[in-house]
């Protein structure tokens, strides 16, 4: 039995990982007019897998929900590192009102890429 030769050295992973780097981005309050800044760090599949894993719950039947609350809530509070009211918290977060928290949303990654639907994430859950 011969021994394997060694893997291609063509991949590079480096194209994959995920930075350290921060990213300011300009955030609008729908109906106000009004605009400001929030620095954001980049977030990884495994860390977005485990938000998600986190708001998914299952009942006794084996029907799954999601809470897109629990999903949102928890994204914000990893997601950004620097903004005007200081550190993004959950007492900060439940004591906002529906347009700062709509316009907060536009930061959160999808938890079902590709337009997959609920249905369809339970369905890939559910597979053997």
């Amino acid at each position: 039995m011969s021994e394997e030769e060694p893997k291609s050295t063509n991949f590079d992973l480096t194209k994959y990982t995920v930075s350290a780097q921060t990213v300011v981005k300009e955030v609008s309050v729908p109906g106000t007019g009004d605009t400001f800044e929030v620095t954001v760090k980049p977030m990884s599949w495994a860390k977005r897998n485990q938000l998600i894993a986190k708001a998914l719950s299952f009942d006794g039947a084996g029907t799954s929900s999601f809470d897109t609350d629990t999903y949102i809530r928890s994204c914000l509070k990893e997601i950004i590192v620097d903004a005007p009211w200081g550190r993004t918290t959950e007492s900060f977060l439940i004591s906002i009102d529906e347009r700062l928290g709509t316009a907060l949303e536009t930061l959160v990654p999808s938890a079902f890429e590709n337009g997959n639907s609920e249905a369809e994430a339970d369905a890939i859950k559910k597979a053997p």
